[in-house]
């Protein structure tokens, strides 16, 4: 995960989105699922017409089935290459690549740039809706039916207790050697005029499972199950609670991944790159 890359080499980032049903999520995988790393690799391989497979670093690594519409990610190509292609790529990826994922921009990235490391936060939004009716046909595989109405100002007001900087392991799924202790930038819920209840959630960074068990919480005080405080109270405890749903993946979206000035590029990956702990305490995939 060097911010150098290597001479003869250029970063080139790229922007993209993809509809994650048919995708076991953006990892490539050893028994041969489809992916989104993998399909983009295969098809700039083919496209490039080259022997060698160029490896993606992404910005935040998605689950099976989740969406996104404003992903990034980088690759390292040989200076011969990106100067023979850059001009044609976009078109030839779009005929190469399936329907369901696109790439929107490929660009020669500036000095210190990381497409994980570099990104100061990422924002998904979670989508559900309450109607007794169910989901918009139209709409299903990327709105979740939750069949109990939805108090949204009781889910704002649980959603306070949640922002800032604190140890998130009561809404993750551990892994071994990695920290839970994220920075809640911003979660909040409004209805729009069509009855969907939007949620967006910003973060520095999130680990795995975080903001489909955030989303679970929530739906269970927006329907009455659990108080506004209760969410606030699993995240002090620092446990998974069995209460707590990791809700399905079809709802939710990675909408954007923001950076700092190109100036500021090596600072925030020495700084994304430390292992955080909380003030007098001891201190990965997604969503």
């Amino acid at each position: 995960m060097s911010d150098e890359v290597e001479p003869g080499y250029v970063r080139v980032r790229l922007d993209l989105s993809y509809d994650g049903k048919d995708f076991s999520g953006w990892a490539k995988q050893a028994r041969g699922q489809r992916t989104v790393q993998g399909e983009i690799e295969d098809a700039l391989r083919t496209v490039t017409r080259s022997s060698e497979t160029y490896e993606l670093t992404v910005a935040g690594r998605t689950d099976a089935g989740v969406h996104a519409r404003g992903q990034v990610a980088h690759v390292d190509l040989p200076e011969e290459l990106w100067a023979e292609h850059r001009e044609k790529l976009l078109k030839r990826l779009a005929g190469r690549l399936s329907k369901d994922v696109r790439v929107w921009s490929a660009a020669e990235a500036p000095a210190g740039f990381n497409a994980r490391f570099s990104a100061v936060w990422r924002r998904y939004a979670y989508r559900v809706t309450d109607h007794p009716g169910g989901v918009d046909p139209l709409l299903r595989g990327h709105v979740l039916w939750h069949d109990w109405p939805l108090d949204v100002d009781a889910m704002n007001e649980a959603a306070r207790s949640l922002l800032g900087e604190h140890d998130f392991a009561a809404y993750c799924k551990r892994r071994e050697g990695a920290t839970t202790i994220r920075t809640l930038q911003e979660l909040s819920l409004a209805r729009g005029a069509d009855g969907i209840v939007t949620a967006t959630v910003r973060a520095d960074a999130f680990c795995h499972n975080m903001v489909r068990s955030l989303i679970g919480a929530l739906l269970f005080v927006g329907d009455g199950h659990r108080p506004p405080e209760w969410p606030g109270k699993v995240l002090a405890a620092g446990v998974r609670d069995s209460a707590v749903h990791v809700v399905r993946p079809h709802g939710l979206t990675l909408e954007e991944v923001g950076y700092p000035a190109d100036e500021l590029l090596m600072a925030r990956n020495k700084e994304a790159r430390n292992r955080r702990s909380l003030p007098g305490g001891a201190g990965g995939g997604c969503c």
